[in-house]
């Protein structure tokens, strides 16, 4: 259900040629006071025991002391606080050495000691994306409820997945729902099993298919679990071992291996947890550095799906997310030549029977592809090139396309002259989308003076926007740190294509 709301009405009008925008007085920053609860890891496991010793010598007088402390200091900051830290010593319960029975409060006393705060968005907020909320019960008459994803970066630069929820009025005006004190991650799930040819494929794909890689897969029945992976992977390294076998270029290949069967999985969240509280955050090794730049899309189906980038320092990994209500999130990696680089945006619908996606995978033209299987992409074209001088280093879009009668709206991001990025607008046909109908020659947005500071200046960026009450209405990334909030009517839109 909707969060307390907070209005926001338009104020400045932009300067760019083109058709009129206003930006709103609207402006969503970082803020380090949404912290997540996180397992802390010590140095080692030596320094760990010896953690557990100190606390297992406070005398019992002192514990409940001790634990009220960090309760008052913490506990209102987190949901649950004093279960989760009893969550947490039963992760670590084997380092104890003795069998001897734990006070309950020294149970959570250890579990704080191992646990700790990340404060998500300490550092940005931003590459915003916006589709119709699942839940349109009790708004006013012309009203929407709307999701936004956020990418959220914090300590070390790692970006995960925020959400907000909002309503845009008949008039196109938008109403913020204050975001929750508290934020909470889900536990991931990993697939039950996968399909022996599909996993090969991507291994090949991503370049792993060595020949410790072959061997490892012609163990594997044609469907397998994680836990038959992680028992092939150990067979063939103590092959390798035992049997002096030759030694593959790659020395991390077994951990690559298990990185992508890792990368398919589940999450669930609780229905009780608002949605500005639920938070997706790195978990597995492909994810090690970040999930980035989210572009949610509700399919013609019901189902929502968004496209990001998992990265983990050293392998750009494109994946999908699937959900239908956004308590339940399923993580999938997308296959097939077709799926590189970044940027790909997945059109709402089928055409002529075929998933249709555009993409970036030279980074440089905005590329078209289809497939018959919403996770295989096989092969793409380019579609558009750069053309104007504000573009004149690469083109791309910004978030999925939306239909409208004239045909598909698709905004792009252009960058041009000393890195700065815009954000640009074109048409495509809704049969046949690979032909173009129109491109503004000039930006729609560009970075004004007071946009142009941030984490990577000069930019302005987003991956997804939307159209109602007669407005297409865009949020947008300003330099990689904070998210505003712009619109321009469609019809003037459409109106200045070329």
């Amino acid at each position: 259900m909707p969060e307390s709301k907070r209005p926001v009405h338009a104020a400045k009008s932009d300067k760019a040629v083109g058709p009129k925008i206003e930006r709103l007085d609207i402006t969503l920053r970082a803020n380090p006071a949404r912290v997540l609860w996180r397992p802390y890891s010590t140095s080692g496991a030596d320094h760990a025991r010896n953690v557990v010793s100190r606390v297992l010598a406070l005398p019992e007088g002192e514990i409940p002391r001790l634990l009220d402390e960090v309760l008052e200091t913490f506990g209102h900051r987190h949901h649950s606080f004093r279960e989760m830290l009893l969550e947490r010593f039963g992760d670590i319960a084997d380092l104890l050495s003795t069998d001897q029975e734990l006070s309950e409060p020294r149970r959570a006393l250890l579990g704080a000691c191992f646990s700790s705060e990340y404060s998500l968005e300490c550092a940005a907020l931003f590459n915003p994306s916006i589709v119709p909320h699942p839940d349109q019960s009790d708004l006013p008459a012309g009203s929407l409820r709307f999701v936004m994803s956020l990418r959220a970066t914090g300590e070390g630069h790692i970006s995960s997945i925020t959400f907000r929820s909002g309503v845009l009025d008949k008039k196109g005006g938008v109403h913020i729902d204050e975001p929750s004190r508290c934020v909470v991650e889900p536990k991931a799930i990993p697939n039950p099993s996968y399909e022996r040819g599909l996993f090969g494929r991507k291994l090949f794909e991503l370049g792993l298919a060595n020949a410790f890689a072959k061997r490892v897969v012609a163990m594997l029945d044609d469907e397998f679990s994680l836990q038959d992976l992680r028992n092939a992977l150990q067979r063939e390294r103590w092959r390798r071992r035992n049997l002096s076998a030759e030694v593959d270029d790659d020395p991390n290949v077994e951990d690559k291996i298990l990185s992508v069967a890792l990368s398919n999985y589940e999450v669930h969240f609780h229905p009780e947890q608002t949605l500005s509280e639920r938070v997706i955050f790195p978990v597995t090794p492909s994810q090690r550095n970040g999930i980035e730049d989210a572009r949610f899309v509700r399919f013609e189906d019901g189902t929502y799906y968004a496209t990001y980038t998992a990265y983990d320092g050293r392998l750009i990994l494109p994946q999908l997310l699937e959900t239908d209500d956004f308590l339940n999130f399923s993580f999938i990696t997308l296959n097939g030549p077709a799926v590189k680089n970044k940027g790909m945006a997945l059109f709402p619908r089928k055409i002529e029977g075929l998933y249709t996606m555009l993409g970036r995978q030279d980074g440089e033209n905005l590329h078209l592809m289809y497939s018959e299987n919403i996770h295989f992409w096989h092969e793409s074209r380019i579609i558009v090139r750069p053309r104007f001088p504000w573009e004149a280093v690469q083109i791309g879009n910004c978030g999925s396309p939306i239909e409208t009668k004239a045909g598909w709206l698709v905004l792009t991001h252009g960058v041009g002259p000393m890195r700065r990025y815009c954000i640009g607008a074109l048409l495509l046909d809704l049969d046949n989308p690979a032909k173009v109908l129109g491109r503004l020659k000039e930006p729609l947005l560009l970075p004004q003076e007071d946009e142009r500071e941030g984490y990577v200046p000069n930019v302005v960026y987003t991956c997804g926007a939307i159209v109602h009450g007669g407005f297409l209405i865009v949020p947008y990334a300003v330099s990689d740190s904070a998210t505003k909030f712009a619109r321009v009517e469609l019809k003037a839109l459409l109106a200045a294509m070329v």
